[in-house]
């Protein structure tokens, strides 16, 4: 499953920001230095959506704002829900 994501780096928290139409806003602490708000955001999205670590890579944009992020489930509605939910209490 693929997800579009906007990461907001340098934030207060790891969080949740909303849907900007299709793409999933997301804020972590870390920096965009050397790849850490990118490991940030993988290790916040598996944890939140409880899947085993390596489940979640970068399909593209990994150095900019904006990324694709390839999702290894065998069940993407479910996971379209559990995001939707995720979203919607944050």
């Amino acid at each position: 499953m693929k997800l579009q994501i906007k990461v907001i780096p340098s934030s207060s928290r790891d969080a949740f920001a909303g849907w900007l139409g299709e793409t999933l806003k997301i804020k972590v602490k870390a920096p965009p230095e050397k790849g850490r708000a990118n490991k940030a955001v993988i290790k916040f999205l598996e944890k939140a959506l409880q899947l085993p670590k390596g489940s979640i890579s970068i399909a593209s944009g990994l150095t900019a704002s904006r990324k694709t992020l390839e999702i290894d489930t065998h069940n993407s509605v479910e996971l379209n829900e559990k995001l939707r939910d995720l979203t919607a209490e944050g």
